[in-house]
């Protein structure tokens, strides 16, 4: 490895170490690097920022952020939680389970995970405590189902990772379903065991709703989900393009939220315009750098070479994916979800390519891994997000979060170790 690849190296942790903001960090390695070490002209830098955006797949991202942002002011969290209720408010530890599966469908719309967890969250952290549920274990459930909203498509992490390794967004969200089903379903018999260790939750939550109310509850959460299908359905049957779909998802949202829903007006759209084009412009502003950074990786041939020591190495398929997993698991407790996926998918992707690993297992499993670190301290978003809606520190949301923490490594496991998970619906 060249000098300057160790000096990029070692300034980029500092920087991060020295609790620099991550797109600020990566933008001014790049910095340093065009200027010190090459004798390209500075004004090579905001080019290369904006042919990095300038791309038609990237522009997903703010339609669907966009798309979130609609819908999760629009009432469509209370009418998944009253669907949830209908389903399995009857039962033991049915308001728990509410919660699940609140998150899992929200994530199937906002493909933001700490949209996911103020959505529920908001609704019901306070429901669960009122009913006997412990303020922890309500808090870090949520946290955890939250964490499902990066991996379940609409997924903006899965179109960072395809944008990086050239791989089909389409195929990214199809392979995403059954994980994100299977590590909500394993949270939901987590939910259930703890609850009747705990005598949570009587199960006379739902006691009250009418059959008429039900049917209500499953029509109007019927109307929200129908935009994962109108999003998945079109892209994988050739309609329209994931940037398409994107559009579409906005028109869908505004189309529900406005006429149907109703819970909000023409007057509201400025002040959602403002929301999304705030975390859209962080969220690109992240990328636009990464994606700079990943130019100087390729530089200077930094993948190359560390794909030609780990080959070296003669590592299995199986003890590759053991250091992936571990890699990701460090990187996440301290790097942003894109910014993560943008530095260190070109550097495993040849790897796996040469293992024979399949490029889109590998995305769902990076994925995976980073939602884990979305609920692991000193960086997990979902964390400070959880903490704001209970009144709870950081680390004791994290110390809380941990046994659903673990219930999704398992998940990570599975999902690693047996491709068929990943792979089902697209072969």
């Amino acid at each position: 490895m060249s000098d300057a690849a160790i000096a990029l190296i070692v300034i980029l942790f500092a920087l991060l170490f020295s609790s620099a903001p991550i797109a600020v960090a990566l933008g001014l390695t790049t910095f340093i690097y065009f200027f010190y070490f090459t004798t390209i002209p500075l004004t090579q830098i905001p080019e290369t920022l904006f042919n990095a955006l300038n791309t038609f797949p990237l522009m997903a991202i703010p339609f669907f952020v966009l798309a979130a942002t609609i819908m999760s002011r629009g009432g469509i969290s209370e009418r998944l939680t009253n669907a949830g209720i209908a389903v399995v408010g009857g039962f033991r530890g049915g308001l728990a389970m509410t919660a699940v599966m609140s998150c899992v469908f929200f994530a199937a719309i906002s493909g933001s995970s700490p949209a996911t967890v103020v959505a529920v969250g908001t609704l019901l952290i306070p429901a669960m405590i009122r009913n006997g549920y412990g303020r922890d274990f309500s808090t870090g459930l949520i946290a955890t189902s939250g964490s499902l909203g990066i991996l379940i498509p609409p997924s903006i992490p899965l179109i960072v990772y395809g944008i990086a390794t050239e791989q089909s967004i389409g195929d990214l969200f199809i392979a995403g379903i059954v994980p994100g089903l299977v590590a909500g379903a394993m949270l939901m018999v987590m939910v259930v065991v703890i609850s009747r260790r705990r005598e949570y939750g009587t199960g006379e939550f739902a006691v009250h709703m009418t059959s008429k109310e039900k049917v209500r509850a499953f029509r109007d959460a019927g109307l929200s989900l129908l935009l994962p299908l109108l999003v998945l359905g079109g892209i994988y049957g050739g309609i329209f393009t994931p940037t398409e779909a994107a559009a579409m998802a906005v028109f869908y949202a505004l189309l529900i939220s406005l006429l149907v829903y109703r819970e909000i007006s023409v007057k509201d759209l400025g002040t959602i315009l403002l929301a999304s084009a705030r975390t859209s412009s962080m969220v690109m502003f992240i990328i636009a750098n990464g994606i700079l950074f990943s130019f100087v990786l390729t530089s200077e041939r930094i993948p190359n070479e560390i794909t030609q020591a780990l080959v070296g190495l003669d590592l299995q398929p199986w003890s590759f994916l053991l250091l992936v997993t571990i890699v990701l698991l460090i990187a996440g407790c301290f790097m942003e979800t894109s910014s993560a996926i943008l530095i260190i998918a070109p550097i495993l992707l040849p790897i796996a390519l040469e293992l024979g690993i399949n490029p889109i297992h590998l995305g769902i499993i990076m994925v995976m891994n980073l939602e884990i670190g979305m609920i692991t301290p000193p960086l997990g978003l979902n964390l400070f997000v959880a903490s704001g809606l209970s009144g709870m520190s950081v680390l004791r949301v994290a110390k809380a979060a941990l046994p659903s923490a673990a219930v999704l490594l398992v998940a990570l496991l599975l999902v690693t170790y047996i491709p068929w998970l990943s792979q089902v619906l697209i072969d």
